[in-house]
């Protein structure tokens, strides 16, 4: 079985929400949902989603460079936005950190985020390629072994029960 890796950020709502800014199992990472907070959890950008958007990619990168890894692994994103009417900012932000290696990539509207201030939240996904799946870069901030899971049985079929239904009503023929 692989390791289990888990990194931090030390932003306020990991021990709220009890996530990991990015989790690394055997060739997959996932950066959990990442918005634009610096280096002392404070909201940058206010109002300005190109920033927002620029900083929530710093610190996806900063995230994976921690697992070992840079932007060109990253093989999906997903981008939830307060206005989709400001896509072009996102999108232009998007485009200078990923134009190199494009992922595939979703963007969609939400309601809100957590704090009113937020406007742009992005997660991704990246995998770990062949030469860098032993190599030390890997963070051990809180690496366990993986869950082991218990064999399952195969379910027997529950045995069905007959249903009556009622007869379909007949209709009567229009005149």
């Amino acid at each position: 079985m692989g390791q289990l890796a888990r990194i931090s950020s030390g932003t306020k709502w990991e021990p709220i929400v009890g996530y990991s800014r990015a989790v690394r199992f055997g060739d997959l990472v996932a950066v959990s949902g990442t918005t634009a907070t610096d280096e002392h959890g404070m909201i940058v950008g206010g109002g300005q989603m190109y920033v927002q958007a620029r900083q929530a990619l710093t610190n996806i990168r900063t995230a994976l460079q921690r697992m070992g890894l840079t932007l060109e692994n990253v093989v999906r994103t997903r981008m939830f936005v307060t206005d989709i009417g400001r896509f072009a900012e996102a999108a232009r932000a998007h485009h200078e950190f990923f134009a190199a290696s494009p992922p595939a990539t979703t963007m969609v509207e939400v309601r809100r985020l957590v704090d009113p201030r937020m406007l742009i939240e992005i997660e991704a996904d990246a995998y770990v390629p062949e030469a860098a799946r032993t190599a030390p870069a890997m963070a051990k901030e809180s690496a366990t072994p993986a869950p082991k899971m218990p064999a399952k049985k195969p379910a027997a079929a529950a045995p069905r029960k007959a249903v009556k239904r009622p007869a379909p009503k007949k209709l009567k023929p229009r005149r």
